[in-house]
């Protein structure tokens, strides 16, 4: 599921203007943005989930199981863990289609499908260089071709924080701490999520409207998910704004994530409200 072009919160600035990234001295620029291709076979995975332009995930909530992995890490656990920087967010939960064809990254492939088939997915753009927190990716399906290209199908899993660079060949290895949501106090988790859940069912039906599909009433987007969860499920649905998700993806209360996306989700639908107003006085524009 994708949603119309965000308009940002207010607070945007405020965390992806102090967006921690690896010193781009101690790492070769080269190595912070490798080259791939969009993943294009069909697969019973691709079908619900595909990857589009290199900066966009489409989800469904369905991905976003309640816990991710069945031993849960601790958050001073310090391991090493190999880096795939790439120009988008993941999120845990979410499903990442890929085709891996760059020599260093099918070297590394071959590595992680006789280990534990988990990497580090990290963004990475020109302006803000590599931040230093990012997203487990797990390999759960994929197809190794005659020439040596890989196509995988990978799963969000545990965020961490790079703490040291441990080498930069073949590709990036650093030690990571895992991170976790701190508690959120007093605050009515439920009632925020569900709050998110309205704004984002109203910009899915005035979207509809502006682009003349039938505006249906968007179907249950919680799925029974538990507020953390639904959290990144929302925060994946933030196409086109990698910098705004990665605010999300780096910050540790579930309640301030929930009021940064209900933010953001509600200043994109008084834009669209605007927007279906403008339509209704001038049908032709």
């Amino acid at each position: 599921m994708a949603l119309p072009q965000l308009i940002p919160s207010h607070s945007s600035s405020l965390l992806t203007h102090h967006q921690p990234s690896i010193n781009p001295n101690a790492v070769n620029p080269s190595f912070l943005c490798p080259k791939l291709r969009p993943f294009s076979r069909s697969s019973s995975f691709s079908q619900s989930c595909r990857f589009h332009r290199l900066s966009s995930l489409r989800c469904s909530a369905s991905y976003f199981p309640e816990k991710h992995h069945t031993n849960p890490l601790k958050s001073d656990d310090v391991v090493e863990l190999p880096l795939f920087p790439l120009p988008l967010v993941l999120f845990p939960g979410a499903i990442l289609p890929l085709q891996i064809f760059e020599f260093r990254y099918r070297i590394m492939m071959h590595t992680l499908l006789h280990t534990d088939l988990r990497f580090g997915v990290v963004y990475s753009d020109a302006v803000s260089g590599t931040a230093d927190v990012g997203c487990v990716g797990e390999i759960v399906k994929h197809e190794r071709l005659v020439d040596d290209r890989f196509f995988l199908i990978c799963k969000g899993q545990e965020r961490f924080r790079i703490t040291n660079v441990v080498r930069t060949k073949p590709y990036l290895v650093a030690e990571v701490n895992w991170l976790e949501d701190r508690p959120s106090g007093d605050e009515d988790l439920e009632g925020l999520a569900n709050e998110v859940e309205s704004y984002m069912k109203d910009v899915i039906r005035l979207s509809n409207r502006l682009n003349g599909k039938p505006e249906k009433e968007a179907q249950d987007l919680r799925r029974n998910l538990f507020p953390t969860p639904f959290s990144f499920f929302v925060g994946s649905t933030f196409e086109g704004a990698p910098r705004e998700q990665q605010a999300l993806l780096e910050l540790e209360d579930t309640a301030a994530r929930l009021k940064r996306e209900k933010e953001t989700l509600r200043n994109t639908l008084n834009y669209l409200s605007a927007a279906s107003a403008v339509k209704d006085v001038f049908p032709s524009s």
